[in-house]
């Protein structure tokens, strides 16, 4: 599976774990040259909190487009250690 954003694969891996449809990638896939970190944080009642990365191409930003948690909650351990995208990123076979 490939995360593209404005033509660029900022995420490849074959190993990837769909959660509420979402692609969890593995976040040794994140190509770190499209990654910023950001200060942004959610609440999922049954994942715990999620940190969020700002992705960067060509100049362009994608605010907190990134997401995963550093610390899952019992039961979404499945997530642990892995990345998904949202805000126009694209997820193709």
């Amino acid at each position: 599976m490939k995360a593209i954003w404005k033509g660029t694969v900022v995420a490849e891996s074959a190993d990837t774990v769909v959660v509420e449809g979402n692609h969890y990638f593995p976040l040794a896939s994140l190509d770190r040259q499209y990654v910023i970190d950001s200060s942004h944080q959610t609440t999922c009642s049954w994942k715990g909190v999620a940190s969020y990365y700002t992705l960067r191409v060509d100049g362009a930003d994608n605010a907190n487009a990134a997401w995963y948690y550093p610390t899952p909650k019992a039961g979404a351990e499945s997530v642990a250690g892995r990345v998904a995208f949202w805000k126009g990123v694209q997820i193709e076979q």
